[in-house]
């Protein structure tokens, strides 16, 4: 049988060897993948380290800051970085390298560097922003032009948030007497759920987008370790593209997120937010009274304007009057010698035209007259050749019957009594 160590024997060997080889501490650069606090108020983390290229994961190791420590580094953490330990960040630590029997390989953390979390988070909101500038829409919403009134107000915050009934409180009890419109959209303001629930939001809002003039985000009271929900990408570019003017209220003055650099309007809290819609009111209401008094001085101007006018007018009048009855007169004096022109020339032709016919009516007459004594004596000459007295004188007779002339032997009967009319003296006779 070969000799074999048992386990325990085989990791005793391992504690005894990192112990007499990693006798001192070591600052490391690492990646967060896992953050857990204990109820024993220790924290356990666990390390990664990716290919800078692939992203792929190269490295992996646990590790723990006990409670003694971790009562110091948590709240020196938070208070230099604004955010709390969680996984996805940056951190360099200063770990010692400890191996246990029966819990294997650890890296206990005994001190933190704030300034090189710092520096990654700085450098990965300058990566956003770098992103969003280079597609073109970073200054999107800081180029909106707020409404004139902008009284319909969509607030982005918690339900109980007292950030929120700060704001509200300031903006509808106001010394002014403007009325304001408000409804919450609720979200998560603080923890993972941030970046969900307030996208949530704005797409419940954009669905409605024209019952509204402006959003408001508001975050109000807790600690700046919460700010980090607030810096991704996904938000950042849905605010600077949304079609409403977006005020953030979400931080403290020394705070500046992603989200804040991309609104339209930043301010550090929500009754700061308040106060800046009420600003915007009052400028309104000063602009109005402004363009109100320019309105009633162009009035008088231009009735001013016109009554000198109207008064120039009047005292021309006359002098127009005399000048116009003038061009009148003038103009019905030469209209009346023209038509008086007009008819003598128009007289004259009639009367040229009237001797003109009558002139040819008279050598019609005459010619008219000739034509009817040629029928006269043509007529009078056969009237005359028809005398009946010529005819007689000619050798010729008229026969009569009880008074009527006979014209056919006919008509004789005999022992009628004729008649015979001759050019001198009548005859008698009777028919055999």
């Amino acid at each position: 049988m070969k000799d074999a160590l048992s386990l325990l024997e085989l990791n005793r060997m391992v504690r005894r060897t990192i112990d007499l080889e990693f006798q001192q501490s070591y600052w490391i650069q690492a990646e967060l993948s896992e953050v857990r606090e204990a109820y024993q108020g220790h924290c356990y983390l666990e390390f990664v380290q990716k290919d800078e290229f692939s992203g792929q994961l190269v490295a992996k190791a646990r590790g723990a800051i006990w409670v003694s420590a971790y009562r110091v580094l948590k709240p020196y953490f938070e208070r230099e970085t604004g955010q709390c330990l969680a996984a996805g960040i940056k951190v360099l630590v200063c770990v010692r390298v400890v191996f246990h029997e029966l819990y294997g390989y650890t890296l206990t953390v005994e001190d933190i560097d704030p300034a090189y979390t710092l520096g990654d988070l700085a450098r990965r909101r300058r990566e956003i922003l770098d992103q969003l500038r280079r597609e073109g829409v970073i200054d999107d919403n800081k180029n909106l032009v707020m409404p004139l009134l902008a009284t319909r107000v969509a607030v982005i915050s918690s339900r109980t948030a007292a950030g929120f009934e700060d704001f509200c409180d300031q903006l509808l009890h106001n010394d002014y007497g403007f009325r304001f419109t408000v409804r919450l959209f609720p979200a998560v303001m603080q923890g993972e759920r941030v970046e969900e629930t307030v996208l949530a939001a704005l797409d419940q809002i954009l669905e409605q987008r024209d019952r509204w003039d402006v959003v408001v985000i508001i975050r109000g009271g807790g600690a700046t370790s919460d700010l980090s929900g607030f810096d991704t990408y996904l938000l950042a570019a849905s605010c600077a593209q949304f079609p409403l003017p977006i005020i953030t209220g979400i931080g403290h003055e020394r705070d500046d997120t992603v989200l804040d650099a991309v609104a339209h309007t930043r301010v550090k809290t929500p009754t700061a937010a308040a106060a800046c819609l009420l600003n915007h009111m009052l400028q309104t209401a000063s602009r109005l009274e402004q363009l109100q008094e320019d309105l009633l001085r162009s009035v008088r101007e231009r009735l001013t304007e016109e009554q000198l006018r109207l008064t120039t007018l009047i005292t021309r009048l006359p002098v127009v009057f005399n000048s116009v009855k003038s061009r009148a007169e003038q103009q019905i004096l030469s209209a009346e010698h023209a038509l008086q022109a007009a008819v003598r020339m128009r007289v004259q032709r009639e009367l040229l035209r009237l001797d003109t016919q009558e002139e040819r009516l008279a050598q019609g007459f005459r010619n008219r007259l000739e034509h009817e004594k040629r029928q006269l004596d043509f007529y009078a000459r056969q009237v005359q050749a028809l005398d009946p007295e010529r005819l007689l004188k000619l050798g010729y007779s008229l026969t009569y019957r009880n008074g009527q002339i006979v014209t056919c032997a006919d008509e004789l009967q005999p022992g009628d009594v004729i008649e015979t009319h001759l050019a001198e003296g009548r005859v008698h006779s009777k028919v055999l």
